[in-house]
Order: C-alpha cells, then sequence, then structure tokens
C-alpha cells in the first residue's frame, strides 16, 4: 500500500497502460519472455493474482471492478466496476479450488478517489472466477475499516486483513457474514500510518502478517483453525513499508512500498530478509506464476501523494524472476 492513511481514509497503489503485447508463456516448464504486461490505461491497479494457467488478475484502486489476462491476451473486463455494489478495489485474490475471485471493495472518497460507485463502507466482495458473476458481499466491522488482502485455507476459510482495525476477519464456506478471527492491540495502525497489510499462510500452517507503517511482521500461531499466540517477527533489517505478502514455498514473497520484492525465511521467531529486485517504481502486489514473480508498480504518489496530478508513465505488471 502506497500511502499513508490519516484520519478514516485508506491507502495505496495502482498499475495502467501499455497493451499486452509480447507475452509468450510455455506453462508446462513455465518459460516467459520477460516482457512487462501492461493494464487498461488510465487505471490504477492495487493488487494482483494468478491462477496455474497463468491468468492474471488485476483490481483497480480509482475505476474498481477486477481485468483478467490470459498468456499472450490483452485485458478483459471480467469484473465491471460498480459490481456487486462495489467501489475501489484493493486486495484480489483467485481461489481455483472454490472457483472464487475474492475482492476487497473500499470507499476511499476520504483520499478524494471516488470510486465507480457511491457504495459506502469496507466489503469483502466474491465473484465467480470464470464468468466474473456475483457471489456474495460481507461487510468488515463497523467504524473505520478497510478491507486490505485475503488468504484462504486448505479448508476453504477465508482470512482479510483490516488496515484500519487491528482485526483478522475469516469467512468459511457457506457463512453469510464475516466473523472477527483473531484481534491484537499490535496490529493497530500507529497514528497516521497504515496497520495490517499482506496475509499468507505459511508451510506450518501459522498465518503471517505484514503492516505497513511502521512496517513489521507477524505470525498467528493456528491451532485447530483457531488462532493462538501472536508473535512480532525479528527482521534481519528493517523493513520500509512492508506491503503485500505471499507464500513461497517454505518462506514467502514480501514487497516493500520503497522499491524492492523480496524473500522472508522464518526460522524461530527471527525472519531473514533476502532481496530478490530492488529498484522497483513503487510497488504493490505480487504473484506467483511457475518460477516468474508478476509485480504490479502501483505509483499510487500519482494519484493521493505529492506527485499527483504529474503524468505517473505507463502501468504494468513486471515479471521477476524467482529461480
Amino acid at each position: 500500500m502506497k500511502m499513508e492513511v490519516k484520519g478514516d481514509a485508506a491507502k495505496r497503489g495502482a498499475l495502467t497502460a501499455l497493451g499486452a503485447a509480447g507475452l509468450i508463456w510455455m506453462l508446462a516448464g513455465v518459460a516467459y519472455a520477460e516482457t512487462p504486461v501492461g493494464v487498461p490505461d488510465k487505471s490504477f491497479p492495487e493488487s494482483v493474482t494468478s491462477t496455474k494457467d497463468g491468468t492474471l488478475y488485476v483490481g483497480s484502486f480509482n475505476e474498481g471492478g477486477v481485468v483478467k489476462i490470459a498468456p499472450g491476451g490483452k485485458p478483459e473486463q471480467l469484473v465491471k466496476p460498480g459490481a456487486n455494489g462495489s467501489r475501489s478495489t484493493l486486495g484480489v485474490l483467485a481461489d481455483e479450488k472454490s472457483g472464487t475471485l475474492y475482492v476487497c471493495s473500499n470507499d476511499l472518497s476520504g483520499l478524494g478517489v471516488k470510486g465507480p460507485s457511491d457504495a459506502k463502507g469496507s466489503v469483502l466482495k466474491t465473484f465467480d472466477l470464470k464468468t466474473g458473476a456475483d457471489k456474495g458481499s460481507f461487510a468488515l466491522g463497523e467504524g473505520a475499516s478497510l478491507c486490505n488482502d485475503i488468504v484462504v485455507g486448505n479448508d476453504g476459510t477465508a482470512y482479510i486483513s483490516d488496515s484500519l482495525a487491528p482485526n483478522i476477519y475469516s469467512l468459511k464456506p457457506g457463512a453469510t457474514k464475516l466473523e472477527v478471527w483473531a484481534t491484537d492491540p499490535a496490529f493497530a495502525p500507529a497514528k497516521d500510518g497504515v496497520g495490517l497489510d499482506g496475509i499468507a499462510i505459511g508451510a506450518d500452517g501459522n498465518i503471517y502478517l505484514t503492516t505497513y507503517i511502521p512496517a513489521k511482521l507477524f505470525r498467528v500461531a493456528v491451532k485447530d483453525g483457531k488462532p493462538g499466540a501472536v508473535t512480532e517477527l525479528k527482521p534481519s533489517r528493517a523493513l520500509d513499508h512492508a506491503d503485500a505478502m505471499r507464500a513461497f514455498g517454505d518462506s514467502f514473497l514480501v514487497i516493500e512500498g520503497a522499491g524492492r520484492l523480496d524473500k522472508v525465511t522464518v526460522k524461530g521467531d527471527e525472519a531473514q530478509i533476502d532481496v530478490i529486485q530492488d529498484g522497483l517504481t513503487e510497488p504493490v502486489s505480487v504473484t506467483q506464476v511457475g518460477n516468474t514473480g508478476w509485480i504490479a508498480e502501483g505509483k499510487l504518489s500519482y494519484i493521493i501523494g505529492p506527485n499527483k496530478g504529474k503524468d505517473p508513465g505507463p502501468f504494468v505488471l513486471k515479471p521477476v524472476s524467482l529461480k
């Protein structure tokens, strides 16, 4: 998330433009032409997810909705802006097992981002992964909330991070509303800061999270589906605006808003931070397809930050080797 939240506001970043040219995919061995993939012009996407066939799904911070980009194809509107009462789109997650696309919808008007509708509040929306048809709508808690990102466990339970309240929500298969699964004062955003951001499930079955400002890493122990001890992990070096987090084998991929993609390996209560790629431009999210990480460079400062009104240039999903 590429921004600092004040009052009842919200957060981060985006992509846009170039057209989906020049992409060669061979998914059997997952070999790629290392060519950035463009997304729709004038849209500031905020999060990216993928399916095993290499299709990418991208949400839009300002325009809402979700576009999908099949291997070698052009962006197609899967979820229309404003669909199912949605507004600005932050976290997106494709769950192939259930055929569901999870989408974090938020009212960002407090940041001057109107979005595609007048829907209020922070809501988890679900859509059919193939057709984009509406499946469900689940509001976060009352008061200040910001649905940020999602992860789904082996049993089909979805877990959702809230950047403005110290809560992790859960949505079990067939449930009609979100439950507060875990809450802890350590998750609360600092003054003018942003709380919980990325969320992932580790190889050990525990839940791991980032906070954006200040940048921290946390582990929530999980036993029989219930939360246990919350531990702040000690990183091998300080993180700078810890953002999206995805499981990566027995480690994690973590985006730093300062311009880095990291591999994070947890041993005990310590986290080893190894840089995979530096020099990225306001990155906001990452998804893995085979040996390639696709990174969304959000450039949110051009819509809600000091560069607002300036030309951000094209927005792309940038491929980075994970070998």
